[in-house]
């Protein structure tokens, strides 16, 4: 009975408005907790069901249209680019001990990368491997709800008491998205992320690095943040740190929270929460600044600057920050905000900018900010 309540719970809101007005009377929860007044398009509801569930065959024309391997290459590079600025930044950690520096080190050296797309899904053979067990209807939405549910809980039972395979990947290749995994000391970017305006191979390396770039630290920081910190290399929740250093790490982590506890959200009369989200303010921070130190690695091996982008006047330092918070631009009714400040993980867009650049002597110079201005404070929280 749960499981059937569950299933209709979950596909009501594909199915007819007269079918949720017979069977139950529901509060719209969507303007209480989202401002939302009007549903989706039931076109688009249907079609993100139909992508959370057909992931890889979906995934694969994504793919087809809008993926290079160029870009996979590309990505990988600046892979090893953010690895290697974040052990440069490990040795110049004053709060940190030898011995817990260098299994820092072997972590950030073992995370492995998942780019673009699972290699499986141009494979025509596992797709119809995979999905010929599946039995759908044209005209039966209910039935194939429940079917996806069936064939999800047999996967389940199939590989319960099987080894784990760290190296396995089935996300979706479409996702605009992502992910640390600290189970696996994986990092992972689908075809979906490595799109304009994170990356593209057109863009200059600063808006790369300030996009793509950034987003490749702060997944790497997750590794170090206050839970990601907690695993070894191999996933293993273990105590590798040194107490010393794990007592400094909180102390730092502490002028993060009560930074970003501190920003209020205007028109709502609300402060952040800056104990939930210190781990994604840490791996912000910790990114912006891996990713700029990244960039400026490159240049130096390069030589000289690339050429400036004609008709800003900006530099391409300043080009990098620029791109860094344009990412972040939202437009957010103050109902969503308030939920997402009451129960999120992650500081509103704005603030998310705003916290790591007040934290960047980079940003300040680059901008040619005056000590103990907003965006150049002279008290700075600093973690890695």
């Amino acid at each position: 009975m749960y499981f059937l309540s569950k299933t209709w719970l979950e596909s009501k809101t594909k199915l007819s408005f007269a079918a949720i007005e017979r069977h139950m009377k529901l509060p719209n929860c969507h303007l209480v907790l989202f401002g939302i007044s009007a549903e989706m398009a039931r076109f688009r509801l249907c079609a993100g069901y139909a992508t959370s569930n057909l992931d890889q065959c979906v995934g694969r024309m994504f793919i087809k249209d809008n993926f290079q391997v160029e870009a996979k290459v590309t990505v990988l590079d600046m892979i090893k680019e953010l690895h290697k600025s974040f052990n440069e930044l490990l040795d110049d950690l004053e709060w940190m001990d030898d011995k817990t520096r260098k299994m820092a080190k072997e972590k950030n050296d073992f995370i492995s990368p998942k780019i673009g797309y699972p290699e499986q899904v141009m494979n025509d053979t596992y797709l119809e491997e995979r999905y010929s067990i599946f039995t759908y209807y044209r005209d039966k939405y209910f039935e194939n709800v429940l079917e996806n549910k069936r064939q999800a809980v047999s996967k389940n039972l199939r590989e319960l008491r099987q080894p784990f395979d760290k190296k396995k990947w089935e996300g979706d290749p479409s996702q605009v998205n992502a992910y640390y995994n600290p189970v696996k000391n994986q990092i992972m970017f689908p075809a979906g992320i490595l799109q304009p305006p994170f990356f593209s191979m057109t863009y200059p390396k600063s808006m790369n690095f300030g996009g793509i770039g950034f987003l490749i630290g702060h997944e790497v920081t997750h590794g170090f943040d206050d839970k990601g910190r907690q695993y070894d290399k191999y996933g293993n929740l273990v105590q590798w740190w040194a107490k010393e250093a794990e007592m400094k790490f909180k102390k730092k982590a502490q002028c993060v929270i009560d930074q970003y506890g501190n920003f209020s959200v205007p028109g709502i009369d609300m402060n952040l929460n800056g104990v939930n989200t210190q781990g994604e303010n840490i791996a912000d921070n910790g990114g912006l600044k891996q990713a700029f130190k990244a960039y400026r690695n490159w240049v130096d091996r390069r030589g000289k600057e690339e050429p400036l982008l004609p008709g800003l006047g900006f530099t391409h330092n300043q080009i990098f920050f620029i791109n860094f918070a344009q990412m972040w631009c939202v437009l957010s009714r103050d109902a969503a905000l308030i939920g997402s400040i009451r129960t999120g993980v992650h500081s509103p867009g704005k603030f998310r900018v705003i916290g790591s650049a007040q934290n960047s002597p980079d940003f300040a110079k680059a901008f040619n900010c005056p000590s103990g201005t907003y965006m150049n404070p002279k008290k700075k929280c600093t973690v890695w």
